[in-house]
Formats: structure tokens, C-alpha cells, sequence
């Protein structure tokens, strides 16, 4: 085979491999942020420029702006937020109760339709016990394969369910798959919802071997890692304790993504990807 045709070849792979794995991290076509970069952006608008003066004006880029004061100051410790995603459901409250014996607060984004109507007792608990409460739709549907209308109606269905239980509105999405677009970002910042992909994945709903899952997910963790689970598959909630335990052995601090994000506030529309 001639150089200049193998040379194409090898390019062509290399091409391959890279979509490919652009492809497992989440299916994201937009641009991400890194919860270290938000923070880093949030402190240089803060600090005081040659006049003194600090920057007085609403941020507008993605990771700008001050959110709430944390619990942990994930510049110096070592952070890693759990995520949950598509309940709650059967396994939640033993969940919750997991994460209570633990101290331990999550994110949960729920799924509208299904899940949060039957279980509003649930959706209460969470909130009230201070884990954070997001948005994964109302149906699960992809969302880079809808119109904008459809994807405002997939999001703000589920912003209302959750608003009339718990008070408050999401300001954190997942979209289904990790799938985002043009249309989603700018439909997300309409709704006041910033988009969080995820940087572990035990693809617990393909495998009920709890001791697997674990394994999976200690196998990716790193600092400042978001940690994607499933609270609705027979074998995740069992697998959480031991996630929990030897996570907390190598030095972890288990955080909510506001307090990941910290002192940086989830910017509308702004996709953050570890």
C-alpha cells in the first residue's frame, strides 16, 4: 500500500476512535466546561483589578457569576459529586437512607411522567434532606432529536412538577443520553438550566452485579468527577455503600454540583463536563 494511502488510513482510524469516545463521554456536541475552570473564572471576577475595583457587572459567560457558599472548598479538597439519574423510584428511600447513615448529598435528576408524579413523598424527602434536586426530562426523550418546542415542553413539565412539590425550581438538566445541541443550550438557558454531563458511568442498566458497578465506578473516579448512577436498577443502591466507603478511604469529599461548582454559579444554558 502506498505511504501516502496508509498515512489517510491511519487518519481516518484515529478520526474514528476519537468520535468515538466523544461519543461515550456523553454524545455532546457543544462546548463543556470543567467544574475547575468554572471556579477559576469565578474567582478572577472577583479579584480586584489595577484600580482596585472588582467586576460589578452580571456575568454572561458560561461558569461566571457567585453562586451560594459550599460546604467544601473543592479547590483544595478533593471532591467528587454522586449523581443519580431517571427517579426516583422503588430504591430511593433505602437510597436516602443510605446517604443519611453516610452523610452523604447527592444530585438526583428525575424524570417528570413516571417518576416524579407517583412518588411526590420522595421528591420531598430529597429536597428536605439537602441533596440537590435537577431535571432529566419529562419522558426521557432525546433531546437532540426534537424541535425546540418539544424540548421546552420535555423540560418544563418537569420544572413545574417539581416546583409545586418541593417550591423551588430545577437549575441543574442531564439530557437523556448526554445528547445536547444548539437548540437544547439555548432552550436550557431560556428555562434557567444548566446542562451536567458526567465523568464515571457504571452502565448499571445493562448488569445487576452490584460488586461490577462498584468496580466500575472506583475504577473511574478522579478529583472533581461527576459520578452517574441509576437509583431505579435492582443492583446500584447496594453497590453505594462500598462506592461511599473506599472513596472516603482515598480522600474524597462527597458534593452536591452547586457545591462542585463553587463559588462559581451554574450558568443557564453552560454545559459542565468534567
Amino acid at each position: 500500500m502506498p505511504e501516502n494511502m496508509k498515512k489517510s488510513k491511519l487518519t481516518a482510524v484515529a478520526a474514528a476512535v476519537v468520535a468515538a469516545l466523544a461519543l461515550s463521554l456523553g454524545g455532546c456536541t457543544v462546548d463543556a466546561q470543567s467544574p475547575a475552570d468554572a471556579r477559576a473564572r469565578a474567582v478572577s471576577d472577583t479579584e480586584p483589578d489595577a484600580t482596585g475595583q472588582t467586576a460589578g457587572a452580571p456575568a454572561t459567560g458560561a461558569g461566571k457569576g457567585r453562586g451560594a457558599p459550599a460546604r467544601t472548598d473543592c479547590a483544595t479538597a478533593k471532591c467528587i459529586a454522586l449523581t443519580f439519574d431517571a427517579g426516583p423510584g422503588k430504591h430511593t428511600a433505602q437510597l436516602l437512607d443510605i446517604l443519611r447513615k453516610k452523610n452523604v448529598h447527592a444530585t438526583f435528576f428525575l424524570l417528570g411522567k413516571n417518576h416524579v408524579i407517583p412518588h411526590p413523598d420522595l421528591v420531598r424527602r430529597l429536597a428536605q434532606e439537602g441533596h440537590e434536586v435537577a431535571n432529566h426530562t419529562w419522558s426521557h426523550r432525546r433531546l437532540d432529536q426534537l424541535g425546540r418546542e418539544e424540548i421546552r415542553e420535555e423540560l418544563s413539565r418537569t420544572q413545574d412538577a417539581i416546583a409545586k412539590i418541593t417550591g423551588r425550581k430545577p437549575t441543574l438538566m442531564r439530557p437523556p443520553q448526554g445528547r445536547t445541541n444548539d437548540d437544547v443550550t439555548e432552550v436550557s438557558k431560556e428555562l434557567g438550566l444548566a446542562q451536567i454531563l458526567w465523568s464515571a458511568t457504571a452502565k448499571d442498566y445493562s448488569t445487576t452485579d452490584s460488586e461490577l458497578i462498584k468496580t466500575r465506578i472506583l475504577d473511574q473516579a478522579g478529583r472533581d468527577g461527576i459520578i452517574l448512577l441509576h437509583d431505579i436498577y435492582d443492583g446500584t443502591v447496594p453497590a453505594v455503600p462500598g462506592i461511599i466507603d473506599e472513596l472516603k478511604k482515598r480522600g474524597y469529599t462527597f458534593v452536591t454540583v452547586p457545591e462542585l461548582l463553587a463559588p462559581a454559579k451554574a450558568e443557564p444554558g453552560a454545559v459542565y463536563r468534567p
